[in-house]
């Protein structure tokens, strides 16, 4: 298997003093920004993505938000080239750059700029981002999909065609040949998140583009998704394989499960509790309404596993550590039971590479130093070693 470590670099500083009526105010103004918390953050995350480069990592990724503490990367291809400055071997995936709300010329020629500083490094991942980044760009939500499909396909010209020209409902360009090109050819490798949304699914199966499915899916609903993914490749002529499953999932290495729960459990609860909904619209109805997703999103979900699914979607406010314990997402333990839990988790799902993460919630930069060291040392050989060689489709 291939492991990939996956950051979201949130704000460093604890901020539940902050909550009005539970909830973290939005916007949150300038004041309760500390610049030097930021600037020694990324330091630290640098120092750390340089360390899981000498530790044999496969990959690294990370991803795209605004306007919150929730992940300080507004720009992920301009934290991904400081880490190609500091890394030596693992890729770099972009998890991703938000097409509908940024001009895809510019992306192409950043994401070609990319692919020649890491020496063709770069995995490109694009998402449709979720509805705070609309807000505050003032993007028609339900525009989101279009913009997508017609970013997608300006790219895939800038990086293909010796010169291209295009019209199309947002973006028009004459005559652009961009300079420079991605070493990797005919085009960076793209993989794509998918949360629940079942046209995700279908582009995906359409461009043979790997997907991770369900950021917060109960395990039986990852199982609906891939089985809806293989599907739709199968319907465009491919076959699913296990490099065309990323399976996330979160890390904590300690003496014990008990252990694990008692000194991780806090910094994933604070995530959940304060961070993760900040600003958002995370309500599902609200989200129809706006455009942002159909009802047909959900139609693959087998009629059995919607209710806990829909559950779990709107119930992280409420989370527990004992809802943390039952999660098949938190892979915490000793080095044998992250090892095992996270091999019990690729068979069952056929998933060839593994994207975890290793600091959800802020934890001080020594714990994850720690966890990294351990998981480098004590868990990560035998994954690498691991083979995974079918996709269960049920």
């Amino acid at each position: 298997m291939q492991v990939f470590g996956f950051d979201l670099l949130p704000y460093p500083e604890h901020l539940d003093h902050l909550k009005v009526d539970g909830e973290l105010p939005y916007p949150l103004p300038k004041r309760h920004f500390r610049p030097e918390s930021a600037v020694s953050n990324y330091k630290e995350h640098l120092d750390a993505w340089a360390l899981m480069d000498k530790l044999g990592f496969d990959g690294l990724g990370f991803n795209e938000h605004h306007t919150s503490p929730y992940g300080m990367m507004p720009s992920p291809n301009l934290i991904a080239a400081a880490a190609s400055q500091r890394t030596d071997r693992m890729k770099l995936l972009i998890y991703g750059n938000c097409l509908p709300i940024h001009e895809p010329l510019r992306l192409a020629e950043e994401l070609a700029m990319l692919d020649c500083l890491t020496d063709g490094r770069l995995i490109s991942g694009f998402v449709r981002g979720i509805p705070r980044e609309y807000v505050a760009y003032g993007v028609d939500q339900g525009e989101s999909r279009a913009r997508f499909q017609e970013a997608w396909e300006i790219i895939k010209l800038a990086w293909s065609e010796e010169v291209f020209s295009y019209k199309g409902d947002f973006w028009s360009y004459d005559d652009v040949a961009i300079w420079p090109r991605p070493v990797q050819q005919p085009r960076p490798p793209v993989w794509v998140p998918v949360t629940v949304s079942k046209e995700t699914i279908e582009w995906a199966g359409r461009e043979n583009i790997p997907i991770t499915p369900g950021a917060n899916a109960t395990l039986a609903v990852r199982q609906d998704m891939i089985r809806f993914y293989a599907e739709c490749l199968a319907k465009n002529g491919h076959t699913i394989t296990p490099d065309h499953v990323v399976l996330g999932a979160s890390v904590y290495v300690a003496d014990s499960r008990q252990q694990a729960m008692e000194e991780a459990g806090p910094y994933m609860l604070y995530f959940f509790h304060t961070l993760f909904s900040h600003g958002n619209v995370s309500n599902v109805a609200n989200q129809q309404r706006s455009g942002y997703r159909s009802e047909s999103d959900y139609d693959y979900i087998r009629p059995e596993n919607r209710e806990a699914f829909m559950g779990a979607l709107q119930g992280f406010r409420s989370m527990t550590l004992e809802d943390l314990e039952r999660n098949e997402r938190v892979c915490w333990g000793s080095p044998e039971e992250v090892r095992d839990s996270l091999i019990a988790l690729a068979d069952t799902l056929g998933g060839g590479t593994l994207m975890l993460n290793f600091n959800q919630g802020a934890m001080p930069h020594d714990m994850f130093v720690r966890n990294l060291q351990r998981f480098g040392e004590e868990v990560l050989p035998a994954l690498q070693a691991h083979q995974v060689t079918t996709v269960p489709i049920s």
